[in-house]
């Protein structure tokens, strides 16, 4: 036993020092020590000077504060700048289906092209997706639209030969994400889901320690996102008098959904309460907590099995019988084949939620702010040295996430919420929603991407049309 536990702790060590200078470029060089592990020769095709031009689709709130601000380095207010990266990228063109928001993405962008001296561009706006897409002369397209739009306008773009970076959740439903998946091993082209917790630098830190056996086999990885609104949440976005039906196209907005209603200012401002387009604090908060857990276990899964809860009665009760269709407080649990489990609650009706922990057999992690702690479990006291690791960085940061896809086309690297992270987090999103609202532990077949429950019964992967409200 005592030469086992000396090879063991000889192990751990070499394990140790091969992270260790990856650890410690986390914490000295933002954004990309997170990324540069999976560097390789920089791509013949776009060198580190060029310049990338990039189209929106989908700017309202986060499409124009998150993408259209971000790539500019522009807030709009006396031309303050809102971040400290030099992308060496332009926004070349916006689209969205309403007018009012698109004059703002476009005077914005036409701003930064007057004063920045960026270059002989001329900015354009869209109504129709595909015009801004069959454009030759942009590389990157951000999508920042209502989720049930978000495979079509990203297969769209990467068939084109555009990279993408979507906004969370990858995808309305999970037949859609696996054709956005297929389409990127087919294309070749880079894809980074719009979760900025995938770049903050401390579950970086947990996967390198987890790859080099620090805590032993994975047991447990908890998180939470909660909120507390007394008003319902989602009802804090204003509903503006210039949308209409003579300023927005509403039936294209509606796109896929099967259970349509007529022109709803409601529903298009606030469309995070309903089912038709959303899977609620599921997709919304929780894809906050799911992609990064992903990535910190350091060899990202499918899942085995997914069980969900979800009620809303209280904000049912406070703010209205008819205010939302998505649950106010949520529970997942999902087990991995590999043995591990996750727990994660999602609230918005408490703010008191779960820490930040991920539990090996032989040690655990425990995650503050930009901190990772690894404290031994007490059998193995004299085989798990502890360890803490302070100031890591990037901390969560959109324009670090932005840096890192631009760094990844650049670099012919993936990026930190690439494809695999994100299919396997869609999974796990789509399962809950799955098992919420079937009310059935949902299984889950990697190889032929079906799903079933624990009895061998098929389940129909829920779509559009599988439910009244979808």
């Amino acid at each position: 036993m005592n030469a086992k536990n000396t090879s063991r702790r000889e192990f751990i060590k070499k394990g140790t020092l091969a992270a260790s200078a990856v650890v410690a470029g986390v914490a000295s060089e933002p954004v990309r020590a997170a990324k540069h592990r999976y560097t390789t020769t920089p791509s013949s095709v776009l060198g580190a000077n060029n310049q990338l031009r990039v189209g929106f689709v989908g700017v309202g709130g986060q499409g124009f504060n998150a993408h259209v601000r971000t790539v500019t380095n522009m807030t709009g207010e006396d031309n303050e700048t809102w971040h400290n990266y030099e992308y060496n990228a332009v926004g070349v063109a916006a689209c969205d289906l309403y007018s009012g928001r698109r004059d703002r993405a476009g005077a914005l962008l036409e701003i930064a092209r007057s004063k920045g001296g960026l270059g002989d561009y001329k900015v354009e706006t869209y109504e129709d997706h595909r015009r801004l897409i069959e454009r030759d002369d942009i590389d990157v397209v951000f999508i920042g639209t209502v989720d049930h739009w978000h495979s079509q306008i990203v297969i769209d773009a990467l068939e084109s030969g555009k990279h993408v970076y979507c906004e969370k959740p990858m995808t309305r439903y999970l037949p859609e994400a696996f054709e956005v998946y297929d389409a990127v091993q087919r294309t070749g082209m880079k894809f980074q889901v719009g979760s900025q917790y995938c770049t903050e630098g401390k579950w970086h830190v947990a996967a390198d320690m987890i790859r080099a056996g620090k805590i032993g086999r994975l047991v447990l990885a908890q998180d939470s996102y909660t909120r507390n609104s007394a008003t319902g949440e989602w009802n804090y976005y204003e509903l503006e008098e210039g949308v209409t039906p003579a300023t927005m196209d509403w039936e294209h907005w509606l796109g896929k959904v099967r259970n349509r209603v007529d022109f709803n200012r409601e529903h298009y401002h606030r469309w995070r309460k309903y089912l038709r387009y959303c899977a609620g604090i599921l997709g919304d908060l929780l894809a906050h907590r799911i992609h990064p857990l992903v990535i910190a276990t350091g060899n990202p899964e499918f899942p085995k099995r997914v069980a969900c809860l979800g009620t809303n009665g209280i904000t049912l009760d406070e703010v209205g019988p008819d205010d939302r269709t998505v649950t106010d407080n949520t529970q997942v649990m999902a087990e991995f084949p590999s043995g591990l489990a996750m727990v994660i609650l999602g609230s918005t009706v408490n703010e008191q939620g779960l820490a930040q922990v991920i539990r090996g057999h032989e040690g655990t992690l425990y995650f503050g702010g930009n901190t990772v702690e690894l404290r031994p479990e007490r059998p193995f006291g004299d085989l798990v040295d502890q360890e803490s690791h302070d100031n890591i960085e990037p901390g969560v940061s959109i324009p670090a996430h932005v840096a890192d896809l631009f760094d990844s086309i650049r670099n012919d690297t993936e990026p930190n919420g690439n494809i695999e992270v994100a299919i396997r987090t869609q999974t796990i999103i789509s399962m809950a929603e799955m098992s919420e609202r079937m009310g059935e532990m949902v299984y889950f077949d990697e190889e032929t991407r079906s799903m079933s429950t624990g009895s061998g019964r098929p389940l129909e992967t829920l779509t559009y049309g599988t439910m009244e409200l979808s």
